[in-house]
């Protein structure tokens, strides 16, 4: 049985090979593409600004695959992935990072295993995983919230109108 991941993706280091981070991406999906895993669909890279102490911006994407792996095995797959493209175990939160490869959905609804909850936990807040996801996975609903890709990255970057200023009724 085959299932269907989201796997989004961010890079904000060169690499001694790939070179720059938008490489580092493209790269990794054709490693993962050696590795038993199809890849069916990939966004666009996006430039995001850093969350934390990194001060380089992140090239971000988002990928559709295809695998027989089950999530832990599926992510057990990533972090080697990363460890080959030179990320280090116990690094900075949110620090530069050559590569990062995340779960964000399955076809199996959620998910929660050691070291691992699908969907992933922060995915509704951040544009840099929405964007990317909804330029290839507009539909796929978030089975917590039930509202699709399209619909939680429209309700994350809709204008906040401005509240009404109040009635002046001056002396």
């Amino acid at each position: 049985m085959t299932h269907r991941y989201l796997i989004a993706l961010g890079s904000n280091v060169r690499h001694h090979r790939f070179g720059p981070p938008p490489r580092v991406l493209a790269a990794a999906l054709a490693r993962l593409g050696k590795k038993d895993v199809a890849i069916e669909a990939v966004a666009p890279v996006m430039r995001s600004a850093p969350l934390g102490p990194s001060l380089r911006r992140y090239a971000n994407g988002a990928a559709l695959v295809r695998t027989k792996r089950a999530p832990p095995e599926l992510l057990a797959l990533l972090k080697r992935t990363e460890r080959k493209f030179g990320r280090r175990a116990g690094g900075r939160r949110w620090g530069s990072r050559v590569l990062d490869l995340d779960i964000v959905l399955w076809d199996g609804g959620a998910f929660a295993g050691p070291g691992l909850t699908i969907p992933h936990p922060a995915f509704r807040t951040r544009e840099f995983v929405l964007r990317p996801a909804r330029a290839i996975a507009p539909r796929w609903k978030d089975p917590l919230t039930g509202l699709t890709i399209r619909q939680l990255h429209a309700r994350l970057t809709r204008p906040v109108p401005l509240p009404r200023a109040a009635a002046w009724w001056g002396p």
